[in-house]
Parts: structure tokens; C-alpha cells; sequence
């Protein structure tokens, strides 16, 4: 008689597309970048700079002041922070933004999970422009909302023909415009967004999101004013990079007042705990300082492209605080230069765009650390 641990042996090994889940998930993978223990660690966009001790003891601060209430549940509203968040907007993008404006979530991907969970939805739509962050399309799949994956140019800019003719033929319920666009770095003019907001409400009124995550970074200034008498366009935004808070997970979203009534449909009670909102508003009272970091991200970003070029490697140009280089040989190609740079202890991403890799702008120290090992890499190729 089998014991057992016999029986246990014997049975099949289960996947996750022998469970019952839905068709368009089978197949997938979950988003993710390698984390691996190497000296430097250039892939993920993170900002290398830690929060400045000031910032960390104020935030020790407005944390146990919350922890105090933590028996209570947390301000569903979040109302203090969307001010805050308000606040922010206006200031450095000079154009007036109201807490009634402001949604704030678990980092943008909750944000853009909450717009397809409200706007998107089985029988829906969403387009994007690829190569472009690939979770506008694994969030689509989440949420049941069909993806179509939209034109670039050769040279990874919004083809604007392309994009109005892919959004006219395809009718889509919602529209991602990513600006700076992850990976490439690319970013879009306010006049291109315009022309496809009015392109998307033409085909049928859809929902038009503007992915600035990495908008600090940029030599463009917001396109947040864009959203000034057009009820359905939405920016979306991050405190994970320019603030340097990649652990805190808070992402917030600037739209027409009606929209923020329209995600607190979807979203769950009390999804932001008050350690979250505590964090988030120790941070926005160190803004300049963060800011700063940001400047010098952004002298390192253009020394990376600079240097990239004079090595001999095809550059695309960014506003964002990565730098998309090549070009390699096919995926293959890309994948085998990734690896040799990881052979020297720098972790770059490879993100399955043939003949191409990304570098996410780090500390000089470590940017000539990956400068150096992608000289020897191009030495190799040229001997």
C-alpha cells in the first residue's frame, strides 16, 4: 500500500496554466527585472541616491506620530496628501492644481490599475505605442481589458499618422501616451498629445493617460497643463524616481475633478495606510533637496550619452534618467552583451528590444564603472 509520501511523488506537477484562470493570462509572465547581488546595479531606474538623514529622521518622526492611531483606520481620502501632492504639482509646473485634481494610490501602477478597473474592463479596449512600459499592457490583461499594441518610428519616436490612423481603426476606450517613454527615454510634445486626445475623442470618447513617471527627469516641461479643458486626459505620476522613494510605492494621478470621483469607485477601502501617507508627506516637505538630486541624475544622464556615443555605440535620446543604447545583434546580440557587462559586475537591463540595452543613470562612481566595462565589451566586438 502507497504511503504518502508516495502518493505525494506521484502526483502531477501543477502550472499555473493548469488551473483554471483566465485565457488571456495563460502563457504569461509576471512583470519583473533580475535582482542579483553585484557591485553595481544599473536597471531597475531607481534613483542611487539614500533619502538624506534629515528626510529619514522627519520621516521617523510623522511615522510614529501615525502609529500612535494605528488601532484606527487610516484617512480613506487621503486628504492632507492630495493637498500636499497639489501643492507639488503647482509649484513646479506653475499651472494650478486643486486637491479635488489629485488621486493618490500604491505607486502609479496601482493609479493606472484603478483608470482600466474604471475605464477599461472585459469589452473594452486599451493602446499603447510600443516599446513602451510593458505594464500598461500586463495591467490591461489584469483587468480584463483588450490590449493593442500601437506603432513607433524606427527611431522609437510616436509616429503621430500612425498612432491618430491605429486610434481611428481600433476605437479604444483608453489611449497610454508614455512622456519620457520607459525604455527608450523618448519623450512627447505637447502638441502630439493634443492632436491624439482629440483623435480619441473623435473615434469614441476614451480615456487619454499620460504616463509621467519620469517627468523630473525631462528637459520638457509637464504636459499637466494639457488637462485644463479636456476632462479626459489623466498624468499620471510617481514619487519612486525624482523622489527617490522606490521602496515607499505612491503614485498619484492629476486630472478633471470628475475622473478622481470616478476611480474612488474601484478602489479599495482604505488602500493607502497611514505609514504610507505619513512617509509621503515627510518627503514633499524636503523637495528641494530631492530635487536636487535629481539635477545631478540628469548631468550624469547626459554624460552617459555623451560618452556612449564616443565610444562608438548608437544612442537614443533621452528625458528620463536612463539612457537606451546598442546596437547589438538581434536579441540574441543584446542578451549576450548583457551578460558580459554583468560578467564585470554591472547589472543593465535588458529589455527585449532586439539590439538593445538599458542603463539606468547612477552615481558617477558608478557610471564609470559601467563605462568602463562597455568599453571593454566594444573592444571585443571590434577585435
Amino acid at each position: 500500500m502507497e504511503g504518502p509520501r508516495e502518493q505525494v511523488t506521484q502526483r502531477k506537477t501543477i502550472g499555473i496554466d493548469d488551473l483554471p484562470i483566465r485565457d488571456e493570462l495563460k502563457g504569461k509572465s509576471p512583470y519583473g527585472a533580475p535582482q542579483l547581488d553585484v557591485p553595481v546595479q544599473l536597471n531597475t531606474n531607481e534613483n542611487p541616491y539614500p533619502l538624506p538623514e534629515p528626510l529619514v529622521a522627519r520621516i521617523a518622526e510623522r511615522v510614529a506620530e501615525a502609529a500612535r492611531g494605528l488601532n484606527r483606520y487610516p484617512d480613506r481620502d487621503a486628504v492632507e496628501l492630495r493637498t500636499e501632492l497639489a501643492r507639488y504639482l503647482t509649484r513646479t509646473t506653475g499651472h494650478p492644481v486643486a486637491r479635488e485634481n489629485v488621486w493618490a494610490a500604491n505607486g502609479s501602477n496601482e493609479v493606472l490599475q484603478q483608470l482600466l478597473q474604471a475605464f477599461g474592463g472585459p469589452g473594452r479596449t486599451a493602446i499603447g505605442f510600443e516599446p513602451s512600459y510593458s505594464m500598461h499592457a500586463l495591467i490591461a490583461r489584469g483587468t480584463g481589458t483588450g490590449w493593442i499594441s500601437g506603432p513607433r518610428d524606427e527611431d522609437f519616436r510616436l509616429d503621430l499618422a500612425a498612432a491618430e490612423q491605429a486610434i481611428a481603426e481600433n476605437a479604444p476606450d483608453v489611449v497610454f501616451v508614455t512622456s519620457p517613454n520607459n525604455p527608450t527615454g523618448t519623450a512627447v510634445e505637447a502638441e502630439t498629445v493634443v492632436a491624439l486626445y482629440d483623435a480619441a475623442q473623435a473615434a469614441k470618447p476614451s480615456l487619454v493617460v499620460v504616463d509621467e513617471a519620469y517627468v523630473e527627469f525631462s528637459h520638457r516641461a509637464s504636459l499637466l497643463p494639457l488637462v485644463e479643458g479636456r476632462p479626459n486626459l489623466v498624468i499620471s505620476r510617481t514619487m519612486s524616481k525624482a523622489f527617490g522613494a522606490a521602496g515607499l510605492r505612491l503614485g498619484y494621478l492629476a486630472a478633471h475633478p470628475a475622473v478622481v470621483d470616478a476611480v474612488q469607485l474601484v478602489r479599495l477601502p482604505y488602500h493607502l495606510s497611514a505609514v504610507t501617507q505619513a512617509t509621503a508627506l515627510a518627503a514633499l516637505e524636503h523637495t528641494d533637496t530631492l530635487l536636487g538630486y535629481v539635477e545631478q541624475l540628469k548631468a550624469e544622464r547626459d554624460r552617459l550619452v555623451a560618452e556612449l556615443r564616443a565610444i562608438g555605440y548608437e544612442v537614443t535620446e533621452s528625458d528620463a534618467n536612463f539612457v537606451q543604447f546598442g546596437r547589438f545583434d538581434g536579441a540574441e546580440g543584446s542578451h549576450a552583451a548583457w551578460r558580459k557587462i554583468l560578467d564585470r559586475g554591472v547589472l543593465v537591463r535588458d529589455n527585449g528590444v532586439p539590439g538593445r540595452l538599458r542603463v539606468t543613470a547612477g552615481t558617477p562612481e558608478e557610471n564609470d564603472a559601467f563605462l568602463d566595462a562597455v568599453r571593454e565589451l566594444k573592444k571585443e566586438q571590434n577585435a
